[in-house]
């Protein structure tokens, strides 16, 4: 079986693209298909009336005429947008210098927390330095301090002594001197 397309052309009140019109679809899926017989198929493009229907009768009341332009005050909004803008640029400028300001407040207090963070650690380390048993046992021997014997212990319940006491020993010429200086103030230096 063939199908078979007829060729019809449209009259010419329908839009004309230069190519010819048909009765059928030919293109898409409702196009025709070979082996299929031709379908009822309405008119894709029915003829439109090209003129427009007649406009009602207008009624015989007057007509109102548009209203007359009023003038705005065009003066006192274009001096109130510039004011507006000028305010913006103002409020942005200044908020710009305090930002830049407070970047070198900022910086400054930075740095000295850095000089501070150095100091601190300089200071630490005099600190283990002087506590250091050499150095400790070195003030103690210039204040007149000798180094203390065995130790006695008291137990507190029933006072009893645990451990023999001995005094301790060195010079006690270097023991006054050292307290003479500590009840006067001057170290002896």
């Amino acid at each position: 079986m063939t199908a078979t397309t007829t060729r019809t052309t449209t009259p010419t009140s329908r839009r004309t693209t230069g190519r010819p019109q048909y009765a059928a679809y030919v293109d898409g899926a409702n196009a025709l298909q070979i082996g299929y017989a031709d379908p009822l198929v309405a008119d894709p493009f029915p003829d439109i009336d090209p003129t427009p229907p007649a406009a009602p009768p207008e009624p015989d009341a007057e007509v109102a005429s548009p209203p007359a332009p009023m003038a705005l005050p065009r003066t006192s909004f274009i001096l109130l947008m510039a004011a507006l803008v000028v305010a913006a640029v103002l409020g942005v400028l200044v908020l710009n210098t305090k930002i830049n300001e407070n970047s070198f407040t900022l910086d400054n207090l930075r740095s000295q927390q850095s000089n501070l963070d150095a100091h601190e650690q300089q200071l630490s380390q005099q600190l283990a330095d002087l506590e250091s048993t050499g150095n400790l046992s070195a003030q103690a021997a210039r204040l007149g301090l000798v180094p203390a014997g065995s130790p006695a212990y008291l137990t507190l319940p029933n006072g009893r002594v645990v451990g023999v006491p001995q005094p301790a020993s060195g010079s006690t010429a270097s023991v006054n001197s050292g307290v003479s200086a500590a009840s006067t103030g001057d170290p002896g230096r």
